[in-house]
């Protein structure tokens, strides 16, 4: 889960003018085919002298725009996809889902599930205050929203750190617990801070279509056979190491070149779609933990000591996921709403 913390930290602005760089000029070139110019227009003359671009050049030269028409196609079935599995699940499998299981859980397990997602919208809240008053802050601008190599290890580092500090502490540690989950969620409202100088009306825009997401998602989890989504584990682990590779590679190539384009695309549509299935895999996770983790009842006249269950912790993972998808529809919508302006 800590190196899911890492997938927050991609230059925000850089993505975002690389999706409206391809909202201003490239979305022509890719679907009507385009001028023949620069790279592409260079033909070498004369007998046995190569003809064409090097592949070299194609890769650092100007993107057409297909890599990001390519995300949006690939979302677009994603989106098919899950509306299918959803209509599925609810209305025609037999399988015994979490919704139908839901009508036996003794007390205990409804109250988790209940405490741990009361501490996911309080996670929510808490960042996106903090990412407010962040963005008033000059000296944590510059930390969170540089270019730099300090900028993105300090705050892959800060992350990472308030992270397992907060999962590190019991839960029956009730001070120390909420302040370092405060700590946690306030890191991350700074470095989602740069978000803050996007238009308002696309943030909104983006956490109406979250919330939206996240709904229909979760609809999706609970309403499936109840342990359907937990054996994604490997594909989302392989998911998750091209994404990451193609964040880090992102870093160093410009957005408007063909590799660089390409590598945004996986990051910003490839990512939503991976964090989209991380929130089922998490969602069902989360109710399996609630469910099968000991509550004291079952230990009646035992001496035998148990950690109580821990919603902050339970909570973490989807809350990372919320985030990401957020991020990533602020960065689409952001580029796009650019492209109107203009």
């Amino acid at each position: 889960m800590l190196s899911r913390l890492t997938m927050t930290v991609p230059k925000v602005a850089t993505f975002t003018s690389g999706v409206r760089f391809f909202a201003n000029t490239a979305a022509k070139s890719a679907r009507y085919g385009g001028g023949q110019s620069g790279f592409g227009s260079r033909v070498n003359q004369g007998f046995g002298v190569r003809t064409g671009p090097t592949l070299k050049e194609r890769l650092l030269g100007p993107t057409t725009g297909k890599p990001f028409v390519y995300g949006t196609y690939a979302l677009a079935g994603a989106s098919v996809f899950g509306v299918g599995a959803l209509m599925y699940y609810g209305l025609v499998s037999k399988e015994q889902s979490i919704l139908q299981k839901s009508a036996i859980w003794p007390s205990y397990v409804r109250e988790r599930i209940s405490t741990t997602y009361a501490y996911l919208a309080g996670s929510l809240a808490l960042t996106a205050v903090s990412g407010v008053a962040a963005s008033r802050s000059a000296a944590i601008m510059r930390l969170t929203a540089g270019g730099g190599m300090m900028s993105l290890f300090g705050t892959m580092a800060a992350m990472i750190a308030s992270g397992m500090l907060a999962r590190s502490i019991d839960y029956e540690s009730t001070v120390a617990k909420h302040l370092a989950w405060a700590l946690h969620c306030g890191v991350l409202g700074a470095v989602f801070a740069p978000l803050c100088f996007m238009a308002g009306p696309v943030l909104t825009r983006a956490a109406w279509y979250t919330a939206g997401i996240v709904g229909g998602l979760s609809a999706t989890a609970i309403t499936a056979p109840s342990e359907k989504f937990l054996m994604m584990s490997g594909p989302l682990a392989m998911g998750f190491g091209v994404v990451f590779v193609a964040n880090i590679g992102a870093f160093f190539l410009p957005p408007g070149s063909a590799l660089g384009a390409s590598l945004a695309s996986i990051v910003v549509y490839g990512g939503l779609i991976l964090f989209s299935a991380f929130l089922l895999y998490d969602t069902q996770r989360l109710v399996k933990k609630a469910e099968n983790h000991p509550h004291s009842s079952q230990l009646y006249g035992s001496d035998m000591q148990i950690r109580s269950f821990d919603p902050i912790n339970a909570q973490m993972s989807i809350y990372m996921d919320v985030l990401n998808i957020f991020m990533r529809l602020v960065m689409i919508m952001g580029g796009m709403n650019g492209n109107r302006r203009k």
